[in-house]
């Protein structure tokens, strides 16, 4: 089974959305053929519980705006460590840096293959 192209669409733009509020390590898994419920995980790192909070608020503010989605279900916005955002198809986890790390999830779906993130580059310093 391979991702629908409304959730990688869903991705793209919530990638781009994360990747605004300085989000690192953007990783997306086709999590499709293992889950009846989702599509695409995307998974995304902040470096403290704010930035955590701002990433997922982007998240949501961008799929609203340009899609009329609504989450179907957020988790975690209580301490910013680990928020959750459910819109159906994509699976939305923003970690803080530390927790990423401890829950591993790359390591729990390392046989779901990646989907490929269209990023701007990062700068170039000179």
């Amino acid at each position: 089974m391979t991702a629908s192209e409304s959730a990688l669409e869903l991705t793209q733009l919530a990638a781009k959305a994360a990747d605004e509020r300085s989000a690192f390590d953007l990783v997306a898994l086709d999590v499709s053929a293992n889950l009846p419920f989702a599509d695409v995980f995307l998974l995304a790192s902040g470096r403290n519980e704010r930035m955590v909070l701002s990433i997922a608020e982007e998240i949501e503010d961008q799929l609203r705006e340009s899609h009329g989605l609504k989450a179907v279900r957020r988790e975690g916005t209580d301490t910013g460590r680990w928020v959750l955002i459910d819109f159906g198809d994509l699976v939305v986890h923003v970690f803080h840096e530390e927790d990423r790390i401890y829950y591993g999830l790359e390591r729990i779906w390392a046989d779901a293959p990646v989907v490929e993130l269209s990023l701007p580059d990062a700068p170039v310093d000179n």
